[in-house]
């Protein structure tokens, strides 16, 4: 079963970010569980989106204790509390214009950064970053497909269609070209 986390602050898409990735998941037969937790319920608190993915019914009703792998939408998030839901074999996605380097004094952790918000300004998306984000985590997770992704991004997106779709594919070829 792979249990993911995914946080970022209120605001900056997180949430929504682990709604299409559980979208994708269940498009391609998975069955998928989520659930989130939120700060203070408002703007700028720390969220997390919950999900569980298996090939068979998920019966699990707890908090999620050790990830397979985390999506942190902000590097002040990166932190002792959070480290302490994965292990050293947990994939850890870092939205940074820093190198993975620059997180080393953290521990012995599978972290890899992505600019979201360079890969964002670039497909004229602003400041939303959970495309770009989603792309890449998708990469590193090597699931779902890309192109299933892309279509649930596409159907999902309130404005920016295309913009969405781009930001998605470059931040997916981003980690690609990573590994």
């Amino acid at each position: 079963m792979l249990q993911i986390l995914i946080i970022g602050r209120g605001g900056q898409g997180a949430q929504t970010a682990g709604n299409l990735l559980a979208r994708a998941f269940y498009e391609e037969g998975q069955q998928v569980q989520t659930f989130a937790t939120y700060g203070g319920a408002r703007r700028g608190t720390p969220v997390i989106s919950s999900l569980r993915v298996d090939d068979k019914p998920i019966r699990l009703r707890c908090n999620i204790e050790t990830a397979s792998a985390i999506l942190c939408f902000d590097d002040s998030l990166l932190d002792d509390n959070l480290l302490h839901s994965a292990n050293n074999t947990t994939k850890i996605l870092v939205n940074s214009s820093r190198t993975k380097e620059a997180f080393a004094s953290l521990g012995d952790y599978q972290i890899m950064t992505v600019d979201g918000k360079g890969i964002a300004k670039r497909n004229d998306m602003g400041k939303v970053v959970n495309s770009a984000l989603l792309g890449a985590f998708v990469a590193i997770l090597g699931q779902p497909k890309i192109d299933s992704t892309c279509r649930i991004v596409e159907a999902m997106a309130p404005v920016k269609h295309q913009q969405n779709v781009a930001s998605c594919r470059e931040g997916f070829q981003q980690m690609l070209n990573c590994s």
